[in-house]
Parts: C-alpha cells; sequence; structure tokens
C-alpha cells in the first residue's frame, strides 16, 4: 500500500516499445521507443500524422498484436492478450447485421456464459446510458452513423472493462454528427470513469475530451509530446469555440507543426 500522499502505482505502463513488420517494401518500423504512464481514470489521446503507428499502438495494447520489442503492464502485471478487461472499438462500428442492437451489445455476455436475466438487466442499461433504450429492437441497417458507434461503444462496455481503446472512432461521421458524439462521449465518460486512450485526427476534439494528448511524430511514431488539458470536469461541447479550448489546441497544433 503506498504511503499517504505518495503517487498512485500507473494503471497502465508502456515501456520502450516498438513495432516493425515485414512487407513487400521490406521492413516497416510503426513504432520506435515509445513509453508511456496511465493512471487510472484517465483519458487520453493520441494525435499525429497519418501512418505513425496510433492504431499499431492500440492494438497492440488490446492484445491483438505483439510488439517487436518492449513491454506492456497492467495493474503491475505483464499483459499480452486480450481479456475482458479491456473493450476496443474501432473506427467502423462492426455490428452484426443480422442481429438487433440489444442483441449486438449483449453478444459478450453470451459468449462469456452469463446467465440470461443479467444480460437483459446489464444491455438495458447500457442501452440507457448511450441514450438507445429506444432503439434496442432495431437493426444496425436501420441505425444512423452517431447511433451505430454508440452501440458499438455500449458493446465494448458490456463486460465492465477497466480500459477502453477507441481508435478513431468518430472517424466516419460528419461533422456535426461528431460533434455530438463528442459530448455524448464526455457524457459517457462521466457515468463510468473509465481509463481511456482514444486515437483521433481531430485537434480539438482532444482537447475537449482529453486529461493529456499524446502526440507522436511521423513513421517510425514516438511519442513527441505529452500536453496536459487542465480544462475543469465536468467538461460539455459548449466548450467548442471557447478560449480556454482554443489556447489548448494552439499549444497541441505547435507541437504538431515541430514535428511535421
Amino acid at each position: 500500500m503506498p504511503a499517504p500522499g505518495a503517487p498512485a502505482e500507473p494503471f497502465l505502463v508502456i515501456e520502450a516499445l516498438s513495432a516493425r513488420f515485414v512487407s513487400h517494401l521490406g521492413e516497416l518500423e510503426a513504432l520506435e521507443e515509445v513509453s508511456l504512464s496511465v493512471q487510472q481514470g484517465e483519458f487520453i489521446c493520441f494525435v499525429g500524422p497519418s501512418g505513425c503507428g496510433k492504431s499499431t499502438l492500440l492494438r497492440i495494447v488490446a492484445g491483438l498484436l505483439p510488439p517487436t520489442t518492449g513491454s506492456i503492464e497492467l495493474h503491475g502485471q505483464p499483459h499480452r492478450a486480450p481479456g475482458r478487461e479491456i473493450g476496443l472499438v474501432f473506427q467502423q462500428p462492426t455490428l452484426l447485421p443480422w442481429r438487433s442492437v440489444e442483441s449486438n451489445v449483449a453478444l459478450p455476455l453470451e459468449i462469456a456464459g452469463v446467465g440470461q436475466a443479467a444480460v437483459r438487466q446489464r444491455v438495458a442499461s447500457l442501452l440507457t446510458l448511450v441514450g438507445l433504450a429506444d432503439f434496442a429492437h432495431e437493426y444496425p441497417a436501420n441505425l444512423s452513423g452517431g447511433m451505430a458507434q454508440r452501440a458499438a461503444i455500449a458493446r465494448a462496455l458490456a463486460q465492465d472493462p477497466e480500459l477502453l481503446l477507441l481508435d478513431e472512432p468518430f472517424g466516419a461521421l460528419d461533422a456535426l454528427t461528431r460533434e455530438h458524439m463528442a459530448a455524448e462521449l464526455l457524457r459517457i465518460w462521466e457515468a463510468t470513469k473509465k481509463t481511456v486512450l482514444m486515437v483521433t485526427h481531430n485537434v480539438e476534439e482532444a482537447a475537449l475530451l482529453a486529461d493529456r494528448v499524446v502526440v507522436m511524430s511521423p513513421r517510425p511514431g514516438r511519442v513527441t509530446d505529452d500536453i496536459p488539458v487542465p480544462l475543469r470536469r465536468p467538461r460539455s461541447g459548449e466548450l467548442v469555440g471557447s478560449l480556454d479550448l482554443q489556447h489548448i489546441v494552439h499549444q497541441i497544433r505547435d507541437a504538431l507543426s515541430g514535428h511535421a
């Protein structure tokens, strides 16, 4: 147990992580010596040029890809494989088209062997959380892009993961829907207080959502800046366009342009 006043042990530690792949062009170095510590409950956004390895980093943290070198620790223990402690949301919702919204959200619980009564209760709670309670029996084809992504977030939360990984979750949405979804994600995060790692290309979105914005270099991706966001929580979409938010946005843009 840490001494009173001592800093808490990091929830997630990424240490000297590198990733190399072999392609038709030869060996490709996606990440180089990436190190980062994350406290429980933090919301971290990653920004950087396309192809700098942000999505690769999330997939390694998820246990979907092995690193070439380096290590990841979760709660002080080595982390190498997917598990129920991690939820992952991709840019596309990847909902099963033949299952209803509630059935899609229930899928991880069914696979885990959770009883039907508990599944129904958990799914109903999650659909209320993401604002889809009235659409439980709809199918993905009848959902807007934002609604489908909210369903995907609910599915990722189904097994109550400690860590939520969001890989450009709003990238396929139009600008207005994207703004609305960022505000929705703030609301969901306030309700759950999950530790979140999120990849985004939208600098204003990163400043609005994150406690820290991690800036990465062009490939091979390295951490070049770690910018704290001192905006008070709870936050809302009303911050968009404010001077306080724009000050953070300018910091992030300056960091990005310095490594372009």
